[in-house]
């Protein structure tokens, strides 16, 4: 017990060592320190991380979009406006708000003032159905629903109060109406704290609500930080979703750092370099299937002296998507994974991706990562077995009930991998993904990184297909790049030189592109069915 305690109390001085130097831990005046703690006392570490902003830097510019710039300070008072008055309409501390929207002033505005009304804000995909939207609201007990005009029609049967983030017109409904008629004081202490709950991708299954409450701990921030060199102070594009786990990660820390986040609704990858440019970001944080894109947009033609890091996450990266990144961009590509039930545990540096461009690099500080067997023990290192983790930021478990398996104290991240003897973790596929075929196992990350080292080839994807004399054999999707020209059998031929011969597809089909969902993971249940 001590020498827990002394090792806890250890690691929290090298965090806050940590987060000094980087500019986070910064001496205030009485009266800001009083907004903070008074933020933190009743709001939660979430609202009090927009309140330090406020206070250190109220005329710094915090959050651009579409519609122009906004400092913290206005971030802070347009939330207070919308809080009080959600709480002059009826709504009370602990209900749910469901927030429907793509990546703009009004998502931050809603989740902010939940924030500050003590509620449960539940991040809805923006690319989901109607059906999906009335069982997860059900599900989730949502009295308002804030959503994008766009989305009026599929959230047309859902029988809860609703308001417009994003109007193409004015209105009594729209959040812009009653912020501007809001009063911008703080709001009064609600007595509970909020809750984010961010939904998993439903990839596997529908989409399961994971709630996450204010880590305990300045470790978190301060291992990214130890880990990935984001300024105080910069800018940082941000182009995944903000209701992503990813989106959401950085929004927060860029209030901590106090740095500008830049948002546009969609992603376009020539209007992403364009502002990558035009803002002179430090940071741009993507997921893989976005890097992709940008790689083909040609990013040689701007100017992207400023940026310092390309923060990649959400899916695999895979080998060859990074040497190309690396080689067009430099030593910038810092690679995490995590989940949204594990949150983070390793982060792959530059220096490492260099050496060993599929790795997912070394277990972040604060984290705790181990390769087990179907035994629960702990398998040496080049050893393939299951990915536990452990860390003070996990998910509190399914708002419908469930967990993730944990063995030892450390939660399941569902994938299986190896550590090299360098430390660098590697992913070798989904723990349900693994396909037999003919009493041979197989793991369809494998095939695909192989396929997409292909010249001709864009990306790739594997999946399994009964078979009655095999048990399951592979299938393949590949799309080609504009222009190529392969048959199945030159795919083949060109897998049968990298790869054991059970492990090449036995069929190779050729589409215009792989199904994903927004946060870009590939729908294989979708193609499974093709």
């Amino acid at each position: 017990m001590l020498r827990r305690v002394v090792a806890r109390a250890a690691d929290e001085g090298w965090s806050a060592l940590r987060l000094a130097r980087a500019g986070l831990l910064r001496p205030m005046p009485p009266h800001q320190l009083a907004m903070v703690g008074r933020a933190l006392h009743h709001y939660g570490a979430f609202g009090a991380a927009l309140a330090l902003a406020a206070a250190r830097d109220p005329d710094q510019p915090g959050l651009v979009d579409e519609r122009g710039t906004l400092t913290f300070g206005e971030i802070d008072r347009r939330s207070n406006a919308l809080a009080n008055e959600w709480l002059r309409s009826g709504l009370r501390p602990g209900c749910g708000v469901g927030v429907l929207a793509r990546n703009h002033r009004g998502l931050v505005d809603a989740l902010f003032a939940g924030t500050k009304i003590g509620a449960r804000i539940v991040l809805l995909n923006t690319d989901f159905g109607a059906d999906q939207l009335r069982d997860v609201l059900a599900r989730e007990g949502a009295e308002l629903l804030v959503h994008d005009e766009e989305f009026s029609g599929a959230v047309a049967g859902v029988d809860v109060a609703k308001q417009r983030a994003w109007a193409d017109g004015p209105g009594d409904d729209t959040l812009d109406a009653l912020i501007e008629r809001g009063d911008p004081s703080p709001t009064p202490d609600p007595g509970v704290r909020p809750k984010i709950v961010i939904l998993t991708s439903g990839t596997s299954g529908p989409p399961k609500g994971a709630t996450r409450s204010v880590p305990p701990s300045l470790l978190p921030a301060a291992g990214l930080l130890d880990k990935v060199p984001f300024p105080a102070g910069g800018v940082t594009e941000c182009a995944t979703p903000l209701f992503h786990s990813l989106g959401f990660g950085h929004l927060m820390f860029t209030l901590l750092l106090a740095s500008t986040l830049v948002l546009r609704r969609r992603f376009d990858p020539r209007q992403t370099l364009e502002s990558v440019a035009a803002q002179r970001a430090s940071g741009l944080v993507l997921v893989p299937v976005m890097l992709r894109r940008l790689l083909d947009a040609g990013p040689a033609d701007y100017d992207l002296s400023s940026l310092r890091i390309i923060f990649v996450a959400g899916s695999q990266l895979g080998g060859p998507l990074c040497s190309r990144a690396m080689d067009e961009f430099g030593p910038v590509v810092y690679n995490l994974y995590g989940s949204t039930e594990v949150a983070y545990a390793t982060i792959a540096t530059p220096d490492d991706l260099a050496h060993e461009p599929a790795c997912v690099g070394r277990v972040v500080r604060g984290a705790v990562v181990k390769i087990l067997d179907d035994d629960g023990r702990e398998v040496s290192a080049g050893t393939t077995g299951r990915i536990f983790v452990g860390n003070d930021v996990q998910f509190e478990g399914y708002t419908g009930g469930g967990g993730k398996e944990m063995v030892h104290g450390l939660m399941s991240s569902g994938d299986v991998g190896h550590f090299d003897a360098a430390g660098r973790l590697f992913v070798d596929g989904r723990d349900d993904e693994m396909i037999v075929s003919g009493g041979e196992n197989v793991f369809p990350a494998e095939v695909e990184d192989a396929l997409s080292a292909h010249a001709d080839v864009v990306e790739a994807a594997v999946v399994p297909v009964e078979d009655d004399e095999y048990g399951q054999r592979l299938r393949g999707f590949v799309v080609l790049r504009p222009g190529a020209s392969l048959s199945e059998q030159d795919v083949k031929d060109y897998l049968r030189g990298r790869l054991a011969r059970f492990k090449v597809p036995r069929e190779v089909l050729f589409v215009d592109e792989l199904p994903r969902n927004p946060t870009g993971k590939v729908l294989k249940r979708q193609l499974a069915q093709e």
